[in-house]
């Protein structure tokens, strides 16, 4: 993987819950000066130190958000902020695990980079002035990139959206802010931080996955879906079902125990025991009840693991059946929980279940989520103040969690990898990059298709040498949002300017020069849009790209000019696409690519139909 001379001079913002200063992935051994650029400081506190890893830190604390168990300082105490900032920008460390699981060396998307900390969460949540406040800051201080893995549970409007409002900010500086996509998928208009001027990140898997295999008496073996950090060594334990150990002091029928919810077992009956229940709830009803090793019959999604505080596995409704046929069988049955093991997922990347998914519910034709990046069972650091899950009491430095609160770091720092390469582009020029450099998926994992992963799954690699870009600023941003219809009050709530909008401003949705193509009818109607774009060139000098289009049945796509020929660097040529669908009740996805024969730049071209929200 090629570096940067300048990655060391890259300064990320992360704003999130803080970080563990301590943790070995943000050892500053071998970092030269801070950057001359940098304005920000590290404040003061008893329990915080920068170095020349970390060069600044700061923390927004509004009142009634934090906890006893929070530091009032940059530090994080509870492990999410130190688990983004290292995923983003972490330094190298080898033989990194969570107790043993996925050991191997850890590092950041930039590990030579500085990480600027902005604490805006607390355990009872993250302030919209906390959020405007950092992203001020992070202004001011000079931050190159902006990462945020916060969001709302529901899309909020463009000028009542902070993170928005801030990002546009950060936009007119010359700063990308880089966005979760948020956790409410698969549910159809879930995505959430939707701004066209940032970057919405999905969640997708990656190559390795976890199983936590359960053994029976009779020798047979079964693989769960779970994060098992508990040895037992190949041991067998007796083993009970729920439905016997029902809590009969409270009256609880065995018809209730059977999915072990809190205070439905016999603690007498299932203390020191593995316990089989029917339907996943939660641990804690076999937990409170003293149980050794809990074993679940789950329906749900087995595209991610969590952890548990005890011995704990998940398997599916077959699987589960045979357990209670051996249950039943048997006078004396036994069980182990084996510790988790790796295997190899050979179908990632796809976009994980509970990653948000489009249609985007601000402006249905804007594309949202703008692409993928891994998310799933992330390993990274972890703030030693925090445990390793809930009603735990071990410790970690490293943990595993999954969420598009771990893509958005993964894609923050693919976007501070492009702009070492290139430190004067603007951030539409770097989103350009990673979306039309993005290796295509296919619905054929994901349903939803480009409404799940948007561009396709991040290539950071490929992105340094896009070889056109399309590109947009300030003004065209107002251009959008006149031409949507918002009023000069609510567009100078998100630009902070005295903006008006005129004839010269009053743009359509279709004519923002963003990288892929979106629109929506209604069901059952034939539709044709019209879309203007340039690309500027940052390939080769003299180059020649020729429109290549992917139309499937139903979707007509028209290129004018279908050549564009350029002569120097930084050369811009303007072209029109007109498309046109057939919409039933779902929707059409095809693509334009322009290919000079080194580069192909890909941009999805997606119609879909208002039933989709």
């Amino acid at each position: 993987m090629k570096t940067s001379i300048i990655e060391s001079d890259i300064i990320i913002g992360m704003l999130d819950t803080g970080v563990w200063p301590e943790s070995e992935s943000f050892n500053d051994i071998g970092f030269g000066p801070i950057p001359k650029k940098w304005k920000g400081t590290c404040q003061k506190s008893a329990n915080f130190t920068c170095n020349n890893k970390i060069i600044g830190a700061r923390y927004y604390l509004t009142d009634g958000d934090n906890g006893p168990e929070d530091f009032i300082s940059p530090r994080d105490a509870e492990g999410h902020g130190t688990h983004t900032t290292s995923t983003a920008a972490g330094g190298l460390v080898s033989q990194a695990s969570l107790f043993g699981i996925a050991k191997g060396t850890v590092r950041g998307g930039v590990p030579s980079a500085r990480i600027a900390v902005y604490k805006i969460c607390w355990s009872y949540g993250c302030s919209d002035e906390g959020i405007l406040a950092a992203f001020d800051d992070a202004i001011a201080d000079g931050v190159d990139i902006i990462s945020l893995s916060v969001g709302s549970f529901i899309p909020f409007d463009y000028f009542e959206d902070s993170i928005a409002i801030g990002a546009f900010h950060a936009m007119k500086k010359g700063i990308l802010t880089s966005n979760s996509a948020g956790n409410g998928g698969p549910t159809p208009g879930s995505v959430v931080n939707v701004s066209p001027w940032s970057l919405t990140v999905a969640a997708s898997t990656i190559d390795r996955k976890f199983v936590t295999k359960v053994k029976l008496g009779n020798g047979q073996i079964y693989e769960g879906a779970t994060i098992n950090t508990f040895d037992l060594k190949g041991k067998m334990y007796p083993f009970i079902y729920g439905g016997d150990a029902p809590n009969l002091t409270l009256g609880v029928a065995s018809e209730f125990s059977r999915y072990c919810f809190p205070g439905a077992l016999n603690a007498t009956l299932v203390k020191g025991k593995i316990v089989f229940c029917e339907y996943f709830t939660d641990y804690e009803g076999v937990l409170e009840a003293g149980a050794l090793g809990a074993v679940f019959q789950d329906t749900g999604n087995k595209d991610f693991q969590f952890s548990y505080p005890l011995p704990f596995s998940t398997l599916n409704v077959n699987d589960g059946r045979m357990i209670i046929n051996y249950l039943n069988a048997t006078e004396n049955p036994t069980a182990t929980i084996f510790k988790t093991s790796q295997d190899n997922n050979q179908f990632a990347p796809f976009v994980v279940s509970f990653s948000s998914r489009g249609p985007n519910p601000i402006t249905t034709d804007i594309l949202k989520p703008d692409l993928t990046a891994p998310g799933v069972d992330i390993l990274a650091a972890w703030s030693e103040a925090s445990t390793v899950t809930e009603d735990d009491t071990r410790r970690t430095r490293y943990n595993i969690i999954s969420g598009t609160s771990m893509s958005c770091p993964h894609a923050t720092g693919a976007a501070a990898y492009v702009k070492s390469f290139h430190p004067t582009w603007s951030p539409a020029a770097i989103r350009s990059a990673l979306m039309t450099t993005a290796i295509p998926m296919t619905s054929n994992n994901n349903i939803e298709g480009e409404h799940a992963y948007g561009a396709g799954h991040i290539n950071p690699l490929q992105a340094t040498d896009p070889g056109l870009v399309y590109d947009a600023g300030e003004i065209d941003y107002v251009k959008f949002l006149c031409g949507q219809g918002y009023t000069i009050a609510n567009i100078q709530l998100i630009s902070g300017n005295s903006s008006s909008c005129s004839e010269e401003t009053d743009g359509t949705v279709w004519d923002l020069n963003y990288p892929s193509f979106a629109l929506s009818s209604t069901p059952g109607k034939s539709i044709t849009r019209v879309f203007h774009r340039t690309v500027t060139n940052v390939g080769s000098a003299v180059s020649n790209y020729r429109a290549v289009v992917n139309a499937p049945p139903g979707l007509i796509i028209q290129v004018q000019p279908s050549v564009l020929s350029f002569e120097y660097v930084g050369q811009q040529q303007s072209f029109v696409v007109t498309v046109g669908a057939e919409l039933g009740n779902s929707m059409i996805s095809g693509s334009l690519i322009w290919d000079d024969g080194v580069h192909q730049v890909k941009s999805p071209i997606v119609a879909y139909t208002s039933i989709m929200l």
